[in-house]
């Protein structure tokens, strides 16, 4: 129980990501705190992988990849959302996993707020009015945008008292593996871990 200790993202990114599973990420900001139970994930590894940030190879906005593990890796996607991912294995062998999905479980009142702000300056829908509690955190934008992560959290070390993850002991249904969504390369590769039928889940 309690938060996660760095040895737990200093191992395989695949590992890391089936072991997030379950694990609560908890965000606390001007003293609100908002957390969820990770129910999906995808993982990204090496220079070798096409659609890790480190295919290139180092650069300064990648450059929290080739960190030590267990810090947060946080970047505009697209220049819409930002994205939180953590970052995983041995200091200089870049990889992360990415948080797609979360279960809300604290603040979710404030999510919910967070949430409808978002849809102001677009075309009001309907749904945007009264979103059940697991589409609050459907999806790597929508989490973001639930928790109010941005890239003022990029870098951050998950052994903080900001940004982290913790064991709260919750209970994990049968886990699924497939390929990785939103991308165009690199899509063969069955590296998206989620909890199987869960309703947050943002593509089964």
């Amino acid at each position: 129980m309690g938060k996660l200790p760095r040895a737990f993202y200093g191992r395989p990114t695949l590992d890391v990501a089936r072991d997030l599973l379950g694990k609560v990420l908890v965000h606390n900001r001007r003293g609100v705190r908002t957390a969820g139970m990770i129910v999906e994930v995808e993982a990204y590894i090496g220079e070798s992988d096409a659609a890790c940030h480190a295919a290139p190879g180092p650069t300064l906005r990648n450059a929290p990849l080739y960190g030590f593990p267990g810090h947060a890796y946080v970047y505009l996607n697209y220049g819409i959302h930002c994205l939180v991912n953590v970052v995983t294995e041995a200091h200089g062998s870049p990889a992360a996993v990415l948080i797609r999905a979360l279960d809300p479980i604290d603040g979710i009142a404030v999510m919910r707020r967070r949430r409808a702000r978002t849809a102001k300056g677009r075309r009001a829908r309907s749904s945007d009015a009264a979103l059940e509690r697991h589409e609050l955190c459907r999806g790597p934008g929508n989490l973001t945008m639930a928790m109010a992560i941005g890239l003022a959290e990029n870098r951050l070390d998950l052994l903080g008292d900001r940004l982290y993850v913790e064991d709260r002991g919750l209970p994990v249904g049968p886990i699924a593996w497939g390929t990785r969504i939103g991308i165009r390369v690199a899509t063969d590769r069955p590296w998206r871990a989620w909890v199987r039928s869960h309703p947050a889940v943002s593509c089964a």
